[in-house]
């Protein structure tokens, strides 16, 4: 069996794992709604290099929390934990004013985590330059994210949020560069660059 093949193992099997513990826990009705968010074999092909690369990190001595270290907060440490701009978006769903983010000329290896929790959930290897003004990736690490449907704009769109801590991260748009043809708009407040 090669690297491919029992890590392709390692992946579905975590992925068996998380859909049973979100069955036997009773988690609320909004919250069984949270999908993997990509699926097709072209996609799933993309975040099979992401997740090699994730798993490079952690061969080389580094930690990240985990998706099962749910990380709870009040209102009040939440804002005591966050800079005002960051609180605004992932706790109030918030979006930070377009071509702002210092990540949008990011270019160099490494992780996008969660600026609340620090749960990765992008590589520089998903990352590109959209033009939009936000940084953008075209794939998520697997099972770090969940998404549900967001209609303040009046047309439905999917939202994206933390897995771990349940800050709200960007939208998901179907106008993407191939092979997942997806564009993760992600707010630059919300995440922190860790270097490769």
């Amino acid at each position: 069996m090669n690297r491919r093949n029992i890590i392709l193992g390692t992946l579905s099997g975590a992925g068996v794992l998380l859909a049973a513990r979100f069955t036997l826990t009773g988690e609320s009705a909004e919250e069984q709604q949270i999908a993997p968010t990509v699926s097709g074999t072209s996609a799933v092909d993309n975040n099979l290099s992401a997740e090699l690369d994730w798993h490079q990190f952690a061969a080389q001595g580094a930690s990240f929390p985990s998706v099962s270290d749910v990380l709870n907060l009040s209102k009040q440490e939440w804002q005591e934990r966050l800079p005002p701009a960051a609180f605004q978006v992932l706790r109030q769903e918030g979006t930070e004013r377009p071509f702002t983010s210092p990540l949008n000329k990011e270019h160099r290896d490494g992780l996008y985590v969660c600026s609340g929790c620090d749960l990765p959930l992008f590589t520089s290897a998903m990352k590109y330059n959209s033009g939009t003004g936000w940084p953008s990736f075209t794939s998520s690490i697997t099972n770090h994210i969940g998404t549900k449907r967001d209609f303040k704009l009046i047309l439905p769109r999917t939202e994206y949020h933390c897995k771990r801590c349940g800050g709200h991260q960007g939208h998901v748009f179907k106008d993407g560069p191939e092979p997942t043809g997806q564009r993760w708009c992600n707010n630059g407040v919300a995440l922190k660059f860790i270097p490769a």
